[in-house]
């Protein structure tokens, strides 16, 4: 069986692959919890001096795995999963935003909802002129909880709402005017761009480097601890509506939401 997330390390970089390609790389639990180890284990790899992040085939991430988020719906247990949910997606953010070394997002295609938040969990972003970008979770009846704190730490209140009261998804050339998206490139390019900045971060002394992303995402970003766990309280009870069931269903049917 094709493991969920592929590592490959080469020189001072790690690849890490989101590898489910005919889900376009949605997060199920199993791939959250793999992504995570991931992490884990690159931490102490002394070799490795930054970790780039893209996805198998055509898109970076879809988001999260629509299908099991219904199949939650019809548990005795849902009000349990939603929280246990909401707790694994959370606990890889917070991993992510603490990592000692740099993470680069070599995004390949489409990153939505918490593709998106993914991307925003890293230090850098690289991204493929034909990549996108954007939240539609309202438009499946929930709440982009996890990702709005991170969304405005990294642009600011003003495009944080557009983004998410509009759960518009955006265009790179929109996403890096924004920017969400530091450089662009040829869709060749993306993770060749990503390795050379790595290989520009391995120049600098790893405990320098490990200070200033504690400087700007624990003391900077003193406040985003609490607002992500606020904002995955949020994201879980926006599971458990009758807005919710119908969003999801109506996105898995291919059909227009009914709302009342």
């Amino acid at each position: 069986m094709e493991p969920l997330v592929k590592i490959q390390v080469h020189e001072h970089t790690a690849t890490v692959t989101l590898n489910r390609s005919d889900k376009r790389n949605a997060l199920s639990r199993g791939l959250l919890k793999e992504l995570h180890q991931s992490l884990d284990d690159l931490h102490q790899e002394r070799r490795v001096r930054g970790v780039i992040i893209t996805g198998a085939g055509k898109a970076f991430c879809a988001g999260m795995d629509l299908a099991e988020m219904r199949a939650t719906t019809e548990q005795e247990d849902r009000l349990a999963q939603w929280h246990a949910d909401a707790v694994i997606y959370h606990d890889l953010i917070e991993a992510m935003l603490r990592f000692p070394k740099p993470l680069i997002a070599a995004v390949n295609g489409p990153a939505v909802a918490g593709g998106a938040g993914l991307v925003m969990a890293c230090d850098l972003v690289v991204a493929s002129e034909n990549a996108s970008f954007g939240f539609p979770e309202p438009r499946r009846g929930i709440v982009a909880g996890m990702v709005a704190p991170l969304l405005v730490f990294r642009v600011g209140a003003g495009h944080a709402g557009y983004l998410l009261l509009t759960a518009q998804v955006v265009g790179a050339q929109e996403a890096h005017r924004l920017g969400l998206f530091h450089e662009l490139v040829g869709d060749e390019k993306v993770w060749a761009r990503a390795n050379q900045l790595i290989c520009e971060l391995a120049k600098c002394a790893p405990e320098a480097l490990q200070m200033t992303k504690r400087l700007l995402n624990e003391t900077i970003g003193e406040q985003l601890t609490s607002q992500l766990a606020a904002g995955a309280a949020a994201s879980a009870a926006s599971r458990t509506t009758e807005a919710a069931a119908e969003g999801l269903a109506a996105f898995l049917e291919k059909r227009e939401p009914k709302w009342w």
